[in-house]
């Protein structure tokens, strides 16, 4: 019985492990004095081709709602310095 609760307890574990993945569990850390203006993401992203619904602050990092270039939905983490992806979360086509 108590292999049963291990066993039970470490899926539990590794389930709430992939759910904090899957809800944008990503992190950046860049003083804030070198960050980048989330307008400047806006503006180059917009450039690409990307509609940008939204962009927020999560983290550290730039979270980023809206369609990109192909029109695919998109959430999306960015390095605030170098606007570099560092994340991405699937969204339902």
């Amino acid at each position: 019985m108590k292999q049963a609760s291990i066993l039970s307890l470490a899926l539990l574990c590794m389930a709430a492990a992939g759910t904090a993945q899957a809800h944008g569990d990503f992190r950046c850390d860049v003083p804030k004095a070198e960050w980048k203006t989330q307008m400047e993401l806006q503006r180059k992203l917009t450039a690409d081709g990307w509609k940008v619904r939204q962009v927020k602050t999560d983290n550290g990092c730039y979270e980023v709602y809206g369609f990109d270039d192909k029109g695919q939905r998109i959430e999306i983490y960015f390095n605030p310095k170098t606007f570099e992806k560092v994340g991405e979360i699937k969204q339902p086509s």
